[in-house]
């Protein structure tokens, strides 16, 4: 997964992230900065799912993106 496009293009993609998990804040999505594993965090905190279902639905919404 090449990541960095979304680090890169935060200000961008965190509309799309909010639009994915509506319980993420303004604020916590700031904290992330477009790192996968703080966002992983950040939904498992705000969703009280296990870090390998937070993991699991990133890389399903990331596969799903078009970043072309």
């Amino acid at each position: 997964m090449d990541w960095n496009r979304v680090e890169g293009n935060w200000k961008q993609v965190k509309g799309k992230v909010k639009e994915q998990w509506g319980k993420l804040t303004e604020d916590d999505l700031d904290v992330v900065e477009g790192k996968q594993d703080q966002l992983e965090g950040k939904i498992q905190e705000r969703y009280g799912i296990a870090k390998d279902k937070a993991k699991a639905e990133v890389e399903s919404w990331y596969s799903r993106q078009q970043w072309h």
